[in-house]
């Protein structure tokens, strides 16, 4: 069990982790509230805004449930709108939860779906998280939209890479998944904010996965993701895009039936978080760990 001497909520009542790191200075900082029964839609609302992260989550205990008090109803809210499913945020909130009822299985029900979460410890001492999305797919952009987020991007059709082709693709939330042709076009992120938030809007995006793969490893990624709908510029390890991320790549044959993916993300906000995104034979979902700690 962690300290609960050390993990008390704030005074609006939620607690801080950040997810897909072991060190608070790294990851995604999301708040957590174990026990949301008594708030609205506009309480939530009003909480997240207040806290500023790019996600908090809302847990609401299943009466009854499977009868292992393990089973939530959740909800997430940015500084600015409710989002269907958050990965970071699911991540830190199962940490939170295995502090205080141990490791093991949870099960979130979100608006997308259930979401089975596992949770172990490490040798190292450390807990992590392993979610299982809902059933992912993948649809086409518009040329017309596709030139308007590059646009917004200030990036050229040429700085793509090729080898994956632009596409929207979901796994609880709708992501725009772009490649850039080098690492560098990926590290200069400077966005028309209104531009692009507007065609996201539109599309219907919780955020772009704007991608890079590593040549020297194709299992390996570097991702940043803008989240300007959300109220924040970007945002700093994306659970959700990581699992809508494999599921394109399978989906377009660009990773096997079976594969273990690393993703980096944060690096270029001083925020180093790690992503560990596997797909299993047979299995449609996908599975995306992380570790998670409290923010002091």
């Amino acid at each position: 069990m962690g300290n609960l001497a050390q993990s008390e909520p704030d005074r609006t009542g939620v607690l801080r982790y950040t997810a897909f790191s072991s060190s608070p200075q790294g990851g995604n900082p999301a708040g957590v509230v174990l026990d949301a029964s008594g708030l609205d839609e506009a309480a939530m609302l009003a909480v997240a805004a207040e806290v500023g992260y790019s996600e908090t989550a809302f847990l609401i205990p299943v009466p009854g449930g499977d009868g292992s008090g393990r089973e939530f109803t959740v909800r997430y809210f940015s500084p600015v709108a409710e989002v269907p499913f958050c990965g970071h945020a699911t991540v830190a909130a199962a940490v939170a939860l295995a502090e205080r009822i141990g490791p093991g299985e949870l099960v979130f029900g979100t608006r997308a779906g259930a979401v089975p979460v596992s949770v172990v410890r490490t040798r190292a001492g450390e807990l992590r998280a392993t979610l299982t999305s809902v059933p992912p797919y993948t649809e086409e952009i518009a040329p017309a939209d596709l030139a308007e987020a590059l646009a917004a991007l200030d990036w050229r059709s040429e700085e793509l890479d090729p080898a994956l082709p632009p596409r929207i693709a979901y796994a609880g939330a709708r992501h725009l998944v772009l490649a850039a042709g080098t690492r560098e076009r990926l590290a200069r992120l400077d966005y028309d904010v209104e531009r692009l938030k507007a065609l996201m809007l539109r599309l219907d995006l919780t955020t772009l996965q704007l991608v890079w793969r590593d040549p020297r490893d194709v299992t390996v990624f570097h991702v940043r993701d803008p989240f300007p709908v959300g109220g924040v510029v970007e945002d700093p390890a994306t659970g959700a895009a990581a699992a809508a991320l494999g599921g394109y790549l399978r989906e377009l044959g660009l990773a096997p039936d079976s594969a273990v993916l690393t993703l980096h993300q944060g690096i270029d906000l001083g925020r180093p978080g790690e992503l560990t995104v596997e797909l299993r034979h047979g299995d449609a979902r996908i599975h995306v760990s992380g570790s998670g700690v409290r923010i002091p």
